[in-house]
């Protein structure tokens, strides 16, 4: 595969294809791009004839470009195959189709690429790998839907109905000066005179899905092209395994109790059960674990405990790393409600504080969350509202003291609805927190992030003064066992 990737003369870039074919010598065999090999007609079994072309396509990579035709019946068939390896990672592009000049973008569809089209609510399973453009592949949805249209106007008028609808909204977006007949002689002219900046009517979005990363849909100009994205994903489990990639389900099962020791090293997308004991039925239930890593943060352990026979639930979040030499202390400036769809992590170590409505959480407060900063002002406000004066005898506590708490939870509700600015404060002696930065990878203005040395009495309350790993074997008793050293 290294020597494919460093010898161009294998893969030549398309433009050089095309000015080699149409200044190539027809009796120079070497200098032909195209190779032809002898196929079997699948539907005649005559000998047909496979066109193969080895080249790259500029922004994406190298491809095998195959057409094969049988001269005896006719039959015709087009593929493209990658001939690079598998992306770590799946791809996903998305093109705002909205002028003509949009339907002549270059797309290339791998075997494992579905197709979705939201407005028609169509999408298009894995097939053969394709070469074309968008008006290419429309008009080959529009040749596939038409092909059982009789029939399903005899046995379903419903679904023949719907389909149509489908047809002629995508025979709107393609029709061109072929599609009017001679008999509309005055109009014809007018057709021919379509511009590449003439609006579609309807405007639709194409999807391609791909988990192998083997697709491509053309940009315009560059990639900042305001109707072009493209994003990539992590493959899951599932389709690791349609694609070659992870063993069946059957053999992995197989394996389950051997390895489960080893599966905290596994991939992010898979969930682990532990059976336990309910604490408060004594019934069993499952506990489901999963490691999630957090873009430009660190690795963690999210938990959750669900007893199906009295309904108590329990979630937790515990760090996948090692302990941080270093505290950390971050302040985020609230000045909106977009700032409350921030992802927060929380820790059980850290603490979480609020100046302006004098709002202070001790650490181990609420536990360990991972949430929204919505959510977890919310879960504050909840526990506040629902325990704090709803315990004990209601004449403890004096009229005073509960106006007081009344005020201070209207300010609490304007705060987790962003009716006023505020500050928010993660203090977390392990460094264990998180809160997204909107601005990743640049600095986030709104959010300052120090990091600090614990203090004597912080390391004492976490166990750590007494902890020491240093030597750890020099401490190996007779019997194998190890004892630390203090």
């Amino acid at each position: 595969m290294a020597q494919t990737k460093e010898d161009p003369q294998f893969f030549p870039p398309l433009a050089d294809v095309v000015d080699k074919t149409q200044a190539g010598d027809e009796e120079d065999i070497d200098a032909r791009p195209l190779e032809e090999i002898e196929s079997l007609c699948m539907q005649c079994g005559e000998q047909g004839v496979t066109r193969m072309m080895l080249t790259s396509i500029p922004f994406f990579r190298e491809v095998i470009v195959m057409s094969f035709r049988c001269e005896h019946c006719g039959h015709a068939n087009n593929e493209i195959q990658s001939a690079g390896e598998i992306r770590p990672e799946g791809s996903i592009y998305t093109v705002k189709v909205l002028n003509r000049g949009d339907l002549d973008r270059q797309l290339i569809r791998s075997e494992a690429c579905s197709i979705n089209i939201p407005e028609f609510q169509l999408v298009l399973p894995p097939s053969r790998g394709q070469l074309t453009t968008i008006e290419g592949l429309l008009r080959d949805i529009v040749t596939d839907l038409n092909t059982q249209q009789p029939l399903r106007r005899i046995q379903d008028e419903n679904a023949y109905t719907k389909i149509q609808e489908i047809i002629d909204a995508l025979k709107k977006i393609i029709a061109d000066d072929e599609e009017g007949g001679e008999e509309e002689g005055d109009d014809k002219p007018e057709k021919k005179e379509l511009s590449k900046e003439d609006s579609l009517t309807p405007a639709i979005t194409l999807v391609l899905d791909d988990p192998s990363g083997n697709s491509f849909l053309e940009f315009v100009g560059s990639m900042s092209d305001l109707k072009w994205n493209m994003r990539t994903f992590e493959r899951s489990l599932e389709q690791n395994r349609q694609l070659g990639l992870a063993p069946p389900a059957e053999a992995s099962e197989e394996k389950e109790e051997d390895e489960a020791g080893q599966k905290l090293e596994g991939p992010n997308e898979e969930v682990f059960e532990f059976p336990g004991i309910c604490s408060r039925c004594a019934r069993p239930l499952i506990t489901r674990m999963k490691k999630v890593s957090i873009p430009y943060f660190k690795d963690t352990l999210i938990m959750s405990t669900n007893c199906d026979n009295c309904g108590y639930r329990d979630n937790e979040i515990k760090s996948g790393s090692a302990i941080s030499e270093q505290g950390k202390r971050i302040t985020l400036k609230v000045e909106d409600r977009e700032d409350l769809s921030r992802d927060v992590l929380k820790s059980d170590t850290s603490g979480l504080s609020i100046p302006e409505i004098d709002l202070v959480l001790h650490p181990g407060t609420l536990g360990g969350r991972f949430t929204t900063l919505e959510g977890i002002l919310d879960q504050v406000y909840e526990e506040l509202t629902e325990k704090v004066f709803n315990t004990g005898d209601s004449g403890v506590v004096d009229a005073d003291d509960r106006v007081e708490f009344q005020e201070f939870l209207r300010k609490l509700k304007q705060v987790k609805n962003a009716e006023i600015p505020f500050t928010l404060i993660l203090d977390d002696p392990l460094a264990n927190s998180y809160v997204q930065n909107l601005y990743a990878p640049d600095p986030d203005p709104n959010m300052e992030i120090v990091t600090y040395e614990r203090t004597w009495q912080q390391n004492e309350d976490l166990g750590l003064n007494d902890m020491n790993v240093e030597s750890y074997s020099e401490g190996d008793t007779k019997d194998g066992s190890a004892e630390i050293q203090r």
